[in-house]
């Protein structure tokens, strides 16, 4: 995970729709930003709902939510659709962001280890840099907590 006080790493990433975002293009603003594993699995769907439930209180504060995960661009549409996610899912097929912000680590489930995506937020503030960082987090748990720490 990425120590706070550095600065969050440049991206340019596909959105849901094609869309290519960076980094860069959201200074002035908070960023949530949320790495999670799969789309339309059950824990990553209560996160992303949870996220969409408190999207307007997340603007009222100045703040954006991104997820990313290395779903594929169709995949994060589909994803949107079924939930109504009013936020912005960026692909990461490469898994250029996904290195890059360190969320990319050996698993172990049911006895079984692969590499993957560790669920991790980061908040990065108005100057591209990250000023709280959460390893590790309870998907539902997620969105409510980081609300609070804006």
């Amino acid at each position: 995970m990425l120590e706070v006080g550095t600065k969050a790493p440049a991206f340019s990433l596909p959105d849901q729709n094609g869309t290519i975002h960076t980094l860069e293009e959201y200074k002035g603003k908070k960023v949530v930003l949320y790495f999670y594993p799969k789309d339309n699995t059950s824990g990553c769907s209560r996160q992303a709902c949870g996220f969409a439930e408190l999207y307007p209180q997340f603007m009222e504060k100045g703040a954006v939510v991104i997820g990313i995960s290395k779903d594929s661009v169709a995949s994060h549409k589909k994803f949107e659709e079924k939930f109504g996610l009013p936020f912005t899912l960026l692909s990461d097929p490469e898994l250029v962001a996904i290195q890059a912000y360190d969320v990319w680590k050996e698993k172990t489930m049911c006895g079984k280890t692969s590499m993957g995506v560790v669920r991790t937020t980061y908040l990065i503030d108005e100057e591209g840099v990250i000023s709280k960082a959460f390893g590790n987090v309870k998907a539902a748990e997620n969105p409510g907590k980081m609300l609070t720490e804006i």
